[in-house]
């Protein structure tokens, strides 16, 4: 990441730094979660979102 990176989070989405930080909070718990749930072979309930399948 660089900070032209940034750039469009700002100009384009609108977010601030605070939006910016919460927005890479928000996705890196998202990803933590998932692949805890991964490693823990936490099957989806049925009638719950579709699990995406892996190549």
């Amino acid at each position: 990441m660089t900070r032209e990176d940034l750039q469009p989070l700002k100009e384009v989405a609108g977010l601030d730094d605070r939006g910016i930080l919460d927005l890479s909070l928000v996705t890196a718990y998202f990803a933590f979660v998932n692949r805890l749930a991964d490693s823990l072979g936490v099957e989806v309930e049925p009638g719950g979102p579709p699990h995406a399948t892996r190549d």
